[in-house]
């Protein structure tokens, strides 16, 4: 099915957009401010340099499905659906410049005035989250006198698009995301995209928004890291190549979603030591590595969030569920439970602790010896008993997975506050009236 279909901005993302929802058999107008552009698009050129999208455009547009305009007006009135891709470029101090993005909202928004018809705006403009809430449907609503919802509905659709591999990434994307206040206002759009491969998420507009983000930091934080290890490998002597070719094959834990549910800081034997380990001898081969130096620190800074959630309840008796660095061990090195509960009982709180594993009548060799000789203090807060520790408690932190969540909401009483730092699945935490996560 053909639909008509309007695009604000005619930079790269707009261009693109218009290219391949063209080269899909649809009616496309593109919008922009800039007359060279427009005119560009007019004569069937594009307006940016991107492998394939020269060729679609002059396709398109020699067989009619293709054209643009200065006027907005003209493009609301000629389309249903409206893709907004205008730029949002970094202020000075690193703030979103969103004037573009207002002053096209508020020309849709007048359009759609004189217009009867229900319209569906798409917000393709990469912005933080509650920006389209907050800035675009006020201005849209104000400028229109309609509303959101009954009379035109707006969506969020980010795009993942790679320059130099555009038009292959918006035919093939790795997923499409679809945000919208109510499912019901994504009918057209969904529809649209259809014959595009790639699983769909529908969510919430603040999802959608986020998502982006997320990416593009993944993303940027994947390139330092691994522009760092090369250069340490390098300084060293090592075959950066092939380190990487056997890092990179294992998708069990390295590539893969592991490591990427937010929860409680690192601990343990490895990962700690091993940081330290690189840091130090980046140091001594002079190179400042600061994507890894920052880990640590990072890292620490997690372990104060906890004690900040506890602290802001205002009570003072807390339980801990879990003092090893996971649960199914008894290995206490590096663990981020004890110095959580070493900055609580700092800060004047009353502590008991419970862990199955880790209890002085069961622990032998170096984990014995390590509460005897360097946490005394926190081996007599030890408690044998699950019911006996939250008994009594105002807050019980959830560490580790040390307890069934059953087992947990049968020992809970009215008024205490659970604190999950591990980020349970929704069907496996204890029932709680105040149930909070440290990053969720």
């Amino acid at each position: 099915m053909s639909l008509a279909i309007s695009v604000f901005g005619l930079g790269y993302v707009g261009s693109v957009t218009m290219a391949c929802f063209a080269e899909m058999g649809h009616r496309v107008i593109g919008v922009d401010v800039n007359p060279s552009k427009v005119d560009m698009l007019g004569s069937g050129r594009s307006p940016v340099v991107e492998a394939r999208v020269g060729e679609m455009i002059s396709s398109a547009h020699s067989a009619g499905r293709l054209q643009a305009t200065v006027d907005a007006r003209e493009a609301i009135r000629d389309s249903g659906i409206t893709f907004v891709c205008v730029g949002t470029p970094s202020l000075r101090s690193g703030q979103l410049d969103l004037r573009h993005l207002e002053k096209v909202a508020n020309e849709i928004g007048a359009a759609l005035k004189e217009e009867s018809s229900y319209h569906v705006i798409v917000v393709r403009s990469t912005v933080l989250p509650g920006t389209t809430e907050s800035l675009v449907i006020p201005a849209l609503e104000r400028a229109s006198g309609r509303k959101a919802g009954s009379d035109f509905a707006v969506c969020y659709n980010p795009e993942f698009m790679r320059e130099g591999s555009a038009v292959a990434d918006f035919l093939q994307p790795p997923y499409t995301i679809l945000g919208a206040r109510d499912a019901g206002e994504l009918a057209q759009v969904r529809d649209l995209y259809k014959g595009i491969p790639g699983k769909v998420f529908e969510t919430s507009i603040s999802v959608a928004e986020m998502v982006k983000y997320v990416c593009n930091a993944y993303h940027a934080v994947k390139v330092g890291f691994a522009n760092e290890i090369g250069t340490l490998c390098k300084q060293m002597g090592v075959d950066t190549h092939r380190v990487t070719q056997i890092f990179t094959s294992d998708t069990k834990l390295n590539i893969s979603p592991a490591y990427l549910t937010p929860g409680f800081a690192f601990g343990g034997s490895c990962l700690p030591k091993d940081l330290r380990a690189l840091a130090y001898r980046a140091k001594q081969l002079d190179l400042s590595l600061p994507l890894l130096e920052s880990i640590l620190p990072s890292n620490a800074e997690h372990v104060q969030r906890a004690v900040d959630e506890v602290l802001q309840t205002g009570r003072k008796k807390i339980t801990v569920l879990g003092l090893s660095f996971k649960a199914g061990t008894d290995d206490l090195r590096e663990s981020p439970q004890v110095r959580l509960i070493k900055q609580l009982l700092g800060e004047g709180c009353e502590v008991r602790i419970w862990d199955p594993d880790v209890l002085l009548g069961k622990l032998t060799g170096a984990n014995r010896q390590y509460i005897e000789e360097v946490i005394p203090h926190i081996g007599s807060l030890l408690v044998s008993e699950l019911a006996g520790a939250i008994e009594g408690a105002e807050v019980v932190i959830l560490a580790t997975k040390v307890a069934e969540h059953n087992q947990i909401s049968s020992a809970l009483k009215s008024g205490q506050i659970v604190i999950d730092l591990i980020h349970l699945d929704p069907n496996s935490r204890p029932k709680a009236v105040t149930y909070e996560g440290i990053c969720w």
